[in-house]
């Protein structure tokens, strides 16, 4: 028997099919089921083994080049640049593994935290267990706030409702009732004698049999078809690739050409096969898997600590080029819990301050005037009236169980100082009926003293109806139409300010059976899901960095209107429904997207639509989203957002990111920080690439004028080490610029290496070629020896490219803005520093160096000559800033 089969049977036939009893299975019959069915839970996408992440490691152009580069140093018997580059290789190969593990092994907890308790009854007894124990045949106990752990059948069903917006998109609770049998082809949404895994119950209780778990469920059957689908390489992948190869290729021709040209000249083959080796070393970037995966990881980190988890690493490049983030409101955007604002009792609107769970607040009415006398009796209705229980969290924190809209009563009382334990001991209820979608009321019977009354809440055009007097601030008197017109009209009001509105009225001395009419009105609660604080801010932002918040909820209308306007997204003021969408073309909505800024009342279906029609426009689109349904849209999008705490594991699956607290303004840190890795990165590139022109250049003059090398293969070698080493991992962790948040998003299209990247990168290569070959000859000319001449090269090559690393901290700001801010850099440079004065003062380390004890006159010229380059990049930078070579 199949899932999309078990709504067709009755609740009996169901059951016995199961082989299940009403005393539940046994313990024994349990754990073989368990062997046969495996554990309840969704299974995640086969991940690589630990062997295979670190082998995967190798599987770079770069990696394989500096191994063939090992190989043959190693070979050719000179063991210290063998070693050296070893070293390097294996950092980044370990460092890329370990981040990779524990970015896996983050996933994994978080997934297993997500797993529920679930209440069964076994042996005839009720019990708690892992929700990954359950079986079919399980007997479930359901209550409201219970999170539903496996698809079931229900079997009992009292004024059950089930929030189901996770699977189906529904954002109302879908109504459920066990007797009913359903026509086989019934899709999840209309099956409403079933309930399902990932889902949670808002109201009622309910008995129901576990019919399909794990991967079973409906669940875990899109989690099954999600994991088909292949991720893109991001562009920077693609541009780091690119880099990669043709470096490689570079390094290649370059081993042949100068190995021909000094074999051509009569030099040793071997000598000249040694020293292309080391210059090709000096092409390659040996540093840029560990430069790249400590930029990302570090930044990671940095992002976990603003509730943003990535699940993969190259995924924070995305975030600095998004120009869309299209948002879920509730929870995301708001805080997911209902809050009452306004209250209407007596003729008089009082005011009510405070946000969410928190039971702290005040009441005022405009104007100053004193609160009126019935406000007490309308609390103590909206607490007494109620079957929903506050919950102080272990952080101290509050939550609700049961209806939202019941808790944020029971809040409104505590803000006003009355106790909801306390009011329900003294007021002890005797009767009930429940709220229904038939009757939109709810009723209790409270002992009232040594009598009762009847309480009775629900929507206003319903309640009044029941009313035959009114609370007024002289007592009570009768209603009559007009004054029921008025509080109508008052009502309508308050719900065209996207509150949710509530009435509640009372008659003393009756009970239920009693109570159908002759009730004296107390008044309104005016309720909303108000937007987070930090919410607007963060939106502010979002539009400064030229980034445009979109708002997609399945609310309605009316009240996404009225919370996008308090966050300013609703620029145009326009507001698309889910029904408007439907009857647009693709064509259509591309061409309307780029200026839609809130979606309502939308299934989870048409986000694919809305992502697509974006990236249609070429936005990069970052999209969130926590329901199953919502997967697919998070798998298309340029980057997938799933919530940590809402989310569900398929959702967590097919994003790219996930948000630990479910709240916008983690986005935007996100986006905040993915901007300053890139940059980083982009800072590194274009440093490294410079230096390695500088060097590159200088051989290659050298080679074509014929004369005699300026450079050491051990010397190239140490360059290499000295600029690709310390101060270039610096740069990777610089501190990001000023007003990273108040420009454009990266276009993804023009990579990494734009035009004012590349006039740098060249600018700063072809100076360092002119300075460097220049003093060599000058050198050379003025009588010093072929070993002080190269020394003093030598010593100018490094000093240049420090030089640069502090200019390359910004594209277009000046040296002299802040020029020490990056404290690893400076402790990077004065070590190296410290190392080359002992290469040049310590007798020891001169002769394998193939140094030379310069003079002071020698030290004067040569750090005047590679200081040479500041004025030279920051007279190009001040060109950039004026909009040139854009």
């Amino acid at each position: 028997m199949t899932v999309t089969a078990w709504h067709a049977l009755s609740a009996e036939d169901s059951q016995k099919k199961l082989s299940s009893t009403s005393e539940g299975l046994s313990s024994i019959e349990a754990v073989s089921r368990l062997g046969i069915y495996g554990p309840n839970r969704i299974e995640a996408e086969r991940r690589a083994g630990a062997w295979k992440l670190l082998l995967d490691q190798f599987r770079n152009v770069l990696i394989i080049t500096l191994l063939i580069a090992t190989l043959l140093s190693a070979f050719l018997g000179h063991t210290l640049e063998a070693v050296a580059i070893a070293v390097i290789v294996l950092f980044a190969v370990l460092l890329g593994f370990i981040q990779e593990f524990k970015a896996e092994k983050a996933i994994e907890a978080l997934r297993q935290m997500a797993a529920p308790l679930a209440r069964v009854r076994r042996d005839g007894k009720e019990v708690t267990v892992n929700a990954v124990d359950l079986v079919p045949g399980d007997l479930l106990m359901l209550a409201a706030g219970d999170r539903v752990p496996a698809d079931a059948r229900l079997l009992q069903a009292l004024n059950l409702r089930a929030e189901e917006a996770s699977l189906t998109g529904e954002s109302l609770p879908s109504e459920k009732e066990s007797a009913v049998v359903l026509p086989e082809a019934a899709g999840p949404g209309d099956r409403c004698n079933m309930v399902f895994a990932g889902t949670s119950i808002s109201y009622g209780r309910a008995t129901a049999v576990v019919v399909s778990t794990g991967m079973q469920t409906e669940f875990g059957r899109i989690a099954a078809m999600l994991q088909q689908v292949e991720s893109e390489k991001t562009p920077l992948q693609k541009n780091l690739d690119k880099v990669g190869s043709a470096l490689a290729r570079a390094a290649f021709v370059i081993v042949l050409v100068i190995v021909a040209l000094g074999v051509f000249r009569g030099q040793s083959f071997i000598e000249m096969l040694i020293f292309g080796i080391a210059l090709a070393v000096a092409v390659v970037p040996e540093a840029l898997p560990a430069v790249v995966t400590i930029s990302l990881a570090l930044g990671v980190q940095r992002m976990v600590k603003r509730h943003a988890l990535m699940r993969r690493l190259s995924a924070v490049e995305t975030l600095g080029s998004t120009t869309v983030i299209c948002s879920d409101k509730t929870g995301t955007l708001t805080r997911d819990e209902m809050t009452v604002r306004v209250l209407y009792t007596s003729g008089t609107l009082v005011e009510v301050s405070g946000s969410g769970y928190n039971p702290e607040g005040s009441f005022t009415v405009p104007g100053g005037k004193p609160l009126p006398e019935s406000l007490h009796e309308l609390l103590v209705a909206g607490v007494l009236c109620n079957d929903a229980r506050m919950v102080k969290e272990s952080e101290g924190g509050w939550t609700v169980a049961g209806d939202p809209t019941e808790g944020a009563l029971l809040v409104l009382a505590r803000k006003a100082g009355l106790q909801e334990d306390q009011l329900q001991i003294e007021h002890e209820r005797i009767d009930e009926q429940p709220f229904s979608s038939e009757t939109k009321r709810m009723m209790t019977t409270n002992r009232d003293g040594d009598s009762v009354k009847t309480i009775a809440k629900g929507a206003p055009e319903v309640l009044l109806d029941f009313c035959s007097h009114v609370r007024i601030a002289e007592g009570v008197q009768e209603l009559d139409e007009v004054t029921k017109s008025a509080l109508l009209l008052e009502a309508d009001g308050l719900g065209r300010k996207a509150l949710r509105v509530l009435a509640l009225a009372v008659k003393p001395g009756a009970e239920l059976d009693g109570a159908a009419g002759g009730m004296t009105f107390l008044g309104f609660a005016g309720m909303i899901d108000p937007p987070r604080a930090e919410a607007a801010e963060a939106v502010r932002q979002c539009i400064a960095a030229g980034i445009r918040p979109v708002m997609i909820t399945g609310d309605h209308p009316l009240t996404a209107e009225a919370i996008a306007g308090e966050l300013g997204i609703l620029a145009d003021g326009r507001v698309v429904t889910g029904v408007m969408l439907q009857g647009m073309s693709d064509e259509e909505l591309s061409r309307s997207a780029g200026s839609i800024s809130v979606f309502a009342r939308v299934a989870p279906e048409h986000k694919l639509r809305i992502v697509e029609a974006l990236q249609k426009n070429g936005e990069v689109v970052a999209m969130t989203g926590d329901g199953v349904n919502d997967a697919p849209a998070l798998k298309r999008a340029d980057i997938g957002i799933s919530m940590g705490i809402t989310g569900t594991d398929v959702s967590k699956e097919a994003s790219a990111m996930m948000l630990t607290d479910d709240n916008f303004a983690s986005i935007v840190a996100a986006v905040e920080e993915g901007r300053g890795i890139y940059d980083n990165i982009k800072k590194y590139l274009t440093y490294l690439l410079s230096s390695n022109i500088g060097e590159l250049g200088l051989m290659a003059f050298a080679t074509l004028m014929g004369i005699p090398l300026p450079l050491t293969a051990v010397q190239i070698l140490y360059v290499n080490l000295a600029t690709d080493g310390l101060p270039a991992l610096a740069l990777a962790v610089d501190p990001a610029e000023e007003g990273i948040m108040l420009r454009r998003p990266t276009d993804p299209k023009k990579g990494i290496f734009t035009r004012p990247v590349l006039t740098l990168m060249l600018t700063g290569g072809i100076w360092s070629t002119i300075v460097n070959i220049s003093l060599f000859q000058w050198a050379l000319a003025s009588g010093r020896s072929l070993q002080e001449a190269m020394t003093m090269t030598f010593v100018s090559l490094v000093l240049i490219q420090f030089f640069k690393a502090y200019n390359f901290r910004s594209e277009t700001k000046s040296i002299l803005q802040r020029p020490f801010a990056n404290k690893w850099l400076n402790i990077a440079i004065l070590w190296e520093l410290v190392m080359l004065a002992a290469i040049i003062f310590i007798p020891v380390l001169r002769k394998p160096f193939g140094t030379f004890l310069l003079t002071g006159e020698d030290w004067l010229i040569v750090i005047s000559s590679a200081a040479t380059v500041v004025p030279v990049i920051e007279l190009l930078k001040w060109f950039l800033r004026k909009g040139l070579f854009r």
